[in-house]
């Protein structure tokens, strides 16, 4: 993982002040333009975004910034609506501070018509065009049947409005649906729509989105453009992606999978793969290592509850109390810790019977100061990317740990076997269809 980058800022000729970060070298400059949910700091605060925004700037010198109005950029009033205009010149200013003469623009929804103006209006400077899960227009038109109905347009703003900031279902339903069961993303989901603007922001920024017909520009795109949407995105249909590269003369077009918005959920390197084939005209051999392990979720139960009723000094002292009886357990029984992401671990064992005791005595452990937690288990082959871990055993033991009560160990299907003869015993509780996981799953509960 790549260390966080300073944040700078530059001056606009209209006096407003842009944040960005540069990170990263290499023989290409590439600028990342995201879409409403981005602020410079926050973004490095989730393992699996970081970890994306490094395999980009493992390509070449990244460049990212907040746009005017959001983030760490200066904000404008709930009722001024940024331009195109002003954003393509919000970018042309970060570019030149940066020395960046030629770019790889790589951009993301609502970052897209930004992208485009700049691509049309300045191709000498573009090297490339990548378009993620990105737009020309996102309204319905007479010659446009998809996207948002325009008498929807209010009704979905106040949906935004009224959404925004909270650590909600709907918002994760919406952006990531193949997490939807992750309370940590939820959570973080939540920290990010507060640290990216206030409610009357985002509705500005939403408004300004629906607002933009950009489809005026796709004939008049020069430069090499790759565009990537999945299937069954819910924010940005996948009309949106086949009519830009139908109207980009040349354009590569990628439909991948999956039903998230998000680029660095669900498989995101498939999108990443894509992108350096396209940049490099090699596609990256993969370099991953695969091993049997136990993996082991742990999290607090209604931890964002218990964090209002505290107070933020209460429960950063509480969190760091639970977490110093987690590394104890984790230590005792030999496990490793990959991460945490707020209240909750996950961790790995070389074997299953060690991972259950674990995930018993944490539950016991953490009963001392008046909380419980809930724990999931499974075993199946996981990829080691460095320190981290990823592949589809680690799904399914997010899953499983999602349908734990307080308290509970609750395991796959895959654990009790590899524990036959020990003393361990389980209570089935029935079969369940596990979130973005083929087929059904019979669950068991360790009797502790």
């Amino acid at each position: 993982m790549i260390a966080v980058p300073d944040t700078r800022y530059v001056r606009t000729p209209d006096g407003v002040h842009i944040a960005y970060q540069v990170v990263g070298e290499g023989p290409i400059d590439i600028v990342l333009v995201m879409g409403l949910l981005w602020h410079l700091e926050f973004q490095w605060t989730d393992p699996d975004l970081a970890r994306c925004l490094a395999r980009l700037a493992s390509m070449g010198r990244l460049i990212m910034f907040d746009k005017r109005g959001s983030g760490l950029s200066d904000r404008v009033g709930p009722d001024e609506l940024p331009t195109l205009e002003q954003r393509m010149h919000d970018m042309q200013a970060v570019l030149d501070a940066v020395g960046a003469d030629r770019v790889v623009i790589w951009s993301e929804s609502e970052g897209g018509p930004t992208s485009l103006m700049f691509a049309a209006t300045y191709p000498e400077r573009v090297q490339a065009l990548v378009l993620y899960g990105a737009f020309a227009r996102l309204t319905t038109a007479p010659d446009q049947p998809w996207g948002v109905p325009v008498d929807a347009i209010e009704g979905t703003i106040e949906f935004f409005r009224d959404n925004w900031g909270k650590s909600s279902r709907d918002v994760v339903e919406l952006f990531a649906p193949s997490v939807v069961e992750d309370s940590r993303l939820a959570d973080w989901l939540g920290g990010l729509c507060r640290q990216t603007g206030s409610p009357g922001t985002a509705a500005t920024i939403m408004r300004m989105a629906l607002d933009t017909d950009a489809r005026h520009l796709l004939p008049t795109i020069s430069v090499p453009t790759l565009v990537i949407h999945r299937v069954g995105d819910r924010v940005c249909p996948v009309e949106c992606g086949r009519d830009l590269a139908a109207h980009i003369d040349g354009a590569k077009y990628v439909e991948l999978p999956g039903t998230d918005h998000t680029f660095w959920t669900d498989g995101p390197d498939a999108v990443f793969d894509e992108t350096e084939e396209f940049l490099t005209g090699e596609r990256p051999m993969p370099d991953v290592d695969r091993v049997l392990a136990t993996v082991l979720f742990t999290d607090i139960v209604g931890s964002t509850e218990r964090a209002a009723q505290l107070g933020d000094k209460q429960w950063t002292e509480l969190l760091d109390a639970h977490d110093r009886a987690v590394r104890r357990e984790l230590e005792r029984f030999r496990g490793r810790e990959v991460k945490t992401i707020g209240d909750a671990f996950l961790a790995t064992f070389d074997g299953p019977g060690r991972a259950i005791h674990c995930a018993s005595a944490i539950c016991e452990a953490v009963k001392t100061l008046g909380i419980d937690v809930r724990a999931g288990l499974h075993t199946g082959e996981v990829e080691l990317r460095g320190d981290d871990i990823a592949g589809m055993a680690v799904h399914i033991g997010a899953r499983v740990s999602s349908l734990a009560a307080a308290g509970e160990v609750l395991v796959s299907s895959a654990v009790p076997p590899l524990v036959a003869g020990s003393q361990i015993e389980f209570v089935d509780r029935g079969d369940h269809a596990l979130k973005g996981v083929p087929g059904t799953w019979q669950l068991f509960a360790v009797v502790r």
